[in-house]
């Protein structure tokens, strides 16, 4: 049984922004920042070529594999405890990495980064859902915090040539200590998190266990898929042990009486409505850091520290689409309003990339394809982040969030092999039909490479008007403060109850 009340606003929210965005911004940097480090730690730890996946895998295969168990661990725990505990651990698994001796350490300590960064992000989001509880000021903490989840990427790709080209692979680890530290005793200071909303309901060890092997399946299906092909062996295997044990998961979960994942978190046609379309959207962006990178190093021989900059234009629109554009609406429109014609925004920007060629002009392509994904995704971004967690419970706020992060990391799963296998067959079919003709073969390797990443692309805009078409569809809830008949599911009044906070009696 459970009334509603409205919550007294935490003095110190504000203050518990900063450092809840300090921690989502490592983490969001880390993702990329490595893949800048990447060449020359394999050099210096005599990594192989076989062997170096790992240092990507370890880390995905942890994080993807135990964010619903991290997101429950939060609402077990508390959810300032599981966030301050996830930021040390992640320090001191960085600081691991940081003075790795050999490839198994250095992959141990990315491993451990997963584990703790399971424990982090959902925290970290279920957090701002339970303290920021005005229409008003949620839109402009959420908008915050969708900026940085969108554009920390592009500006770990900036800092990580910095870093890898001026000092050392090994400050990539390094620099996440100081971030982690002062996030953590930031936030053990400042955070107070609103009493009654712990879910203490006994864990779900069936739950956790299958819910863990079928993420952990799964992400590892497409990361090997990448490398391995689609039709070896492994990878097929991967995919099925992942949809019986995904299956076994779900069934589970309609049956025990306090489950990992409550299907009512789920089975919400908003909250379902996000974390579909945001996934969808998730792939299409990492297939876009992977190829405009490439492209700008290998075609165009931009330097790391110069291919970071490139993506500034995209940093500065997400910044712009989520603070200024997503923020100021979301209190005015449906969400679907913002998210809809956001991915349609970002899908533009996404076409014009369609046309890359050896010769293409930065400013003339890249740079408003840049601009237009960055506000399209920033605008769409925001009322995502916040809708993730809407009409849900305190005590459901950290799986809710970690569905989030699940939807996110699988999506970028997704997005690495799928478009990165389009690409490299789309190269290899452009090499059979134009090698009769060539004169250079290092100039047609090069026009193969760019029509290959343009093949991919292509899919990537598809992928983004589906998304669209997701969060329109399936997302009908009403702009916060303004009830919409007909709305299915918890808080089918509309964006009401959203903002306030249930007190759940035990």
């Amino acid at each position: 049984m459970s009334k509603t009340l409205d919550a007294l606003p935490d003095p110190n929210r504000w203050k518990a922004l900063a450092f809840i965005a300090l921690a989502q911004l490592m983490v969001v940097l880390d993702s990329t920042i490595v893949n800048i480090a990447l060449p020359s730690a394999q050099t210096d730890l005599g990594i192989s070529d076989g062997n170096k996946q790992w240092v990507i895998t370890a880390y995905a295969l942890a994080f993807g594999g135990l964010l619903l168990f991290g997101g429950r661990i939060a609402d077990l725990w508390g959810r300032k405890r599981t966030f301050v505990v996830g930021l040390l651990g992640f320090a001191a698994a960085s600081a691991l990495g940081g003075v790795a001796q050999g490839e198994g350490m250095l992959f141990g300590s990315r491993a451990l980064q997963g584990l703790f960064g399971a424990l982090l992000a959902p925290s970290a989001l279920s957090l701002l859902a339970v303290m920021f509880t005005d229409a008003k000021e949620r839109a402009k903490a959420f908008g915050i915090y969708g900026a940085i989840a969108g554009g920390g990427g592009a500006v770990g790709l900036i800092l990580g040539g910095f870093l890898t080209e001026y000092l050392n692979w090994r400050w990539t680890f390094f620099v996440n200590v100081p971030f982690a530290i002062a996030a953590a005793a930031g936030a053990y200071l400042v955070i107070r998190e609103p009493s009654g909303s712990r879910n203490r309901a006994a864990l779900d060890i069936p739950g956790v266990v299958l819910s863990t092997l079928g993420l952990v399946s799964l992400v590892y299906g497409f990361t090997r898929a990448e490398s391995a092909g689609w039709s070896d062996s492994l990878t097929i295997g991967m995919f099925v042990a992942a949809g019986v044990l995904l299956s076994a998961f779900v069934l589970t979960e309609a049956r025990v009486k306090s489950p990992l994942l409550p299907l009512r978190v789920v089975m919400d046609r908003n909250r379902g409505g996000v974390y579909l379309s945001l996934g969808l959207a998730i792939i299409a962006m990492f297939g876009l850091f992977l190829f405009l990178t490439y492209y700008l190093q290998l075609v165009k021989g931009y330097s790391p520290v110069k291919t970071g900059f490139a993506f500034l234009p995209m940093i500065a629109g997400m910044i712009t689409g989520s603070t200024q554009i997503g923020a100021r609406l979301m209190t005015r429109v449906p969400p679907r309003m913002l998210m809809g014609p956001g991915f349609l925004v970002a899908a533009t920007g996404m076409l014009l990339l369609t046309q890359l060629d050896i010769g293409t002009s930065y400013a003339g392509v890249i740079l408003p394809a840049e601009l237009l994904l960055g506000l399209g995704m920033g605008s769409a971004f925001m009322p995502a982040m916040s809708l993730a967690t809407h009409g849900i419970e305190p005590r459901d706020a950290g799986v809710a969030s970690a569905m989030v992060n699940t939807s996110q990391q699988v999506g970028g799963a997704i997005g690495t092999a799928l478009l990165n296998t389009i690409a490299a067959g789309a190269t290899s079919a452009y090499i059979v039909d134009h090698v009769a003709g060539a004169t250079d073969p290092k100039v047609l390797q090069l026009q193969a490479t760019v029509a290959g990443f343009a093949s991919a692309i292509w899919w990537a805009v598809g992928i983004l008007v589906v998304a669209s078409a997701i969060a329109v569809v399936l997302i009908n809830t009403g702009r916060p403060g303004a009830g919409k008949p007909g709305a299915s599911g918890e808080g089918a009044s509309g964006l009401d109850d959203e903002f306030k906070i249930p007190v759940v009696a035990h």
